[in-house]
């Protein structure tokens, strides 16, 4: 079991004089304990008092002062002041002594601090990237690459079992006309008008053996598994990994002497009286769930539509038993939203089992010029041209800096510094120069930096104050599916250390053994901190770069 949190701890110790306040009645809200806006105002503030008029018969600031006797004596010499201000709040300032105990509680804790908070753990099946076979990664894809496998870090730190899948669109029309432009290719033709048409389709098809002349259906299946193996590639490159890649074109096969999966799946639909015939054509009634018309499984030729795939997959997805079903999905798939929703509850799951997150487009600028073509792909930008430009670690920080939901605009000159004005840099460089520090210390090094008088200065406390706001972080972030607020947090984290390190001197001579502890403890927890953060992201923290000499403490 996770160790609670120092904040944890102290919201106990909140709820615990409310009880003292109410003779043991909850109010219908929690107390929030949050940060003031401006330092002056305290450590941490609550409006506890403002949610107990109607139990306690008092006004707020009458109770306000009840809770700070409560408080007084359960804090003792944990709590160095505690004052009432505006309509009732309580705004609260812990000692030094209980700062230290907590830094201490984050130092135990390790690279698990902030971790296994989920209060249910839950086993979470999780689709994203789903590129189409027919074509490298591209940008879109990058972002769904990037955000999908950061909430899957982040869902895992959090203390949920999560599953990363890949789905493979492998069969239908579009795997007929990539075999086309590959024999085209191959025989030194245009593909067709319908076709694929960038560069890469020539260098796959010179990669199969007789492509010119074999059945294109055989020429198409060797062109999707070079592609697919060539998505592996890149998408491991850029830090995303799979536990499976599922085959669409799996699920119309028959298993043995079983039906496949898509007719498994009609027949579920047909049991449950979902599903209707109309002019020869197999219809799902989707508008009975939501949904603005009624979708087609099977044409009037007999041919499956791509829903009737995605139905079959999504009836596979949950009865593999997960908890809950994520999808993450490109810009242009805001119209499968309340479809596959219907198609779940249609074939027995719940809306509250499945997500749909559609990411948002990408918009590439070079010093603020629009870049319109990848230099390899023809017609659009791919995630290995993006890698070789600005690297995994700036490519994966920028994609993720913002929300999944909002368009990005992306400067790659922005992306290549190596300076302040770059987010990540700046943020793997303050790991480094921690990191850094702390071997300096090792070593037994010290700088003639003023020592100061060994206070714990204001940059030091809010630095420590922003270190226990780590869990609260992650489980925000996690139930809100936002990884952007890890790059937020931790940006924040490296600005404020930075202050820190102006404000501290760390290996100053003549410092008290005690204060250099206090501020080594201080710079182990930010490294550790800023780590987990960075791993959640898929960003490396770096030990040293290329600026480490310049370095002072």
């Amino acid at each position: 079991m996770t160790p609670r949190s120092p904040l944890q701890r102290l919201r106990t110790v909140l709820d615990d004089a409310v009880l003292n306040v109410t003779g043991g009645e909850r109010p219908k809200a929690a107390p929030t304990l949050e940060r003031p806006k401006q330092a002056a105002h305290g450590d941490y503030a609550t409006n506890a008092a403002m949610l107990l008029p109607k139990i306690v018969g008092a006004a707020p600031p009458m109770i306000a002062e009840r809770l700070s006797v409560a408080l007084t004596e359960y804090l003792g010499d944990d709590l160095e002041s505690i004052e009432t201000a505006g309509p009732g709040f309580l705004n609260l300032r812990l000692s030094d002594r209980w700062l230290a105990g907590a830094l201490a509680d984050v130092l135990a804790a390790g690279g698990a601090y902030g971790g296994g908070g989920a209060t249910t753990p839950e086993a979470v099946h999780l689709e994203f990237v789903s590129n189409n076979p027919t074509g490298p990664v591209h940008i879109g894809g990058a972002r769904g690459a990037a955000f999908g496998s950061s909430l899957a870090n982040l869902l895992t730190f959090h203390g949920h079992r999560v599953h990363r899948e890949y789905y493979v669109n492998d069969h239908g029309n579009q795997v007929e006309l990539f075999g086309q432009s590959l024999q085209a290719r191959a025989r030194g033709e245009e593909p067709p008008e319908e076709g694929y048409q960038g560069g890469y389709v020539a260098e796959v098809a010179a990669r199969i053996p007789d492509a010119a002349t074999r059945p294109v259906a055989e020429v198409a299946t060797e062109g999707i598994a070079l592609m697919v193996a060539a998505q592996k590639a890149s998408l491991e490159t850029f830090r995303t990994t799979f536990d499976r890649w599922f085959s669409e074109n799996a699920l119309h096969q028959p298993r043995g002497e079983d039906v496949s999966e898509v007719q498994e799946a009609f027949d579920v639909l047909a049991e449950q009286g979902r599903t209707f015939e109309q002019e020869g054509a197999l219809f799902l009634r989707t508008t009975d769930l939501g949904d603005d018309k009624d979708r087609v499984l099977v044409r009037s030729d007999g041919r499956a539509t791509y829903f009737a795939s995605d139905v079959a997959y999504h009836h596979a997805k949950r009865t593999r038993g997960y908890d809950r079903v994520i999808n993450v999905l490109g810009a242009d798939h805001h119209g499968y939203v309340a479809r596959i929703e219907a198609a779940f509850e249609a074939l027995g799951g719940t809306r509250e089992q499945i997500e749909l997150l559609i990411t948002q487009f990408v918009n590439l600028f070079d010093g603020g010029e629009r870049v319109k073509m990848s230099k390899r792909a023809g017609e659009f930008v791919a995630l290995d041209d993006l890698v070789e430009d600005i690297g995994v670690d700036a490519a994966r920080w920028y994609l993720l800096a913002r929300s999944h939901d909002t368009t990005i605009d992306l400067d790659l000159a922005e992306a290549r510094e190596q300076s302040a004005e770059n987010p990540v840099y700046y943020v793997q460089y303050a790991h480094a120069r921690i990191r850094s520090i702390l071997a300096r210390a090792e070593a037994g090094e010290t700088t003639t930096a003023d020592p100061g008088d060994g206070a714990v200065a204001p940059s030091e406390r809010e630095l420590s104050l922003a270190l226990l706001a780590w869990p609260d972080e992650v489980a925000e972030a996690a139930d809100r599916r936002a990884p952007h607020r890890i790059a937020t947090y931790a940006l924040s984290l490296a600005r404020g250390y930075s202050a820190f390190y102006r404000d501290c001197p760390v290996l100053a001579a003549g410092l008290p053994d005690d204060v250099r502890a206090r501020r080594l403890d201080v710079c182990r927890a930010t490294a550790t901190v800023l780590a987990s953060a960075l791993a959640i992201l898929g960003v490396d923290a770096p030990d040293r770069m290329d600026r480490e000499d310049a370095v002072e403490a």
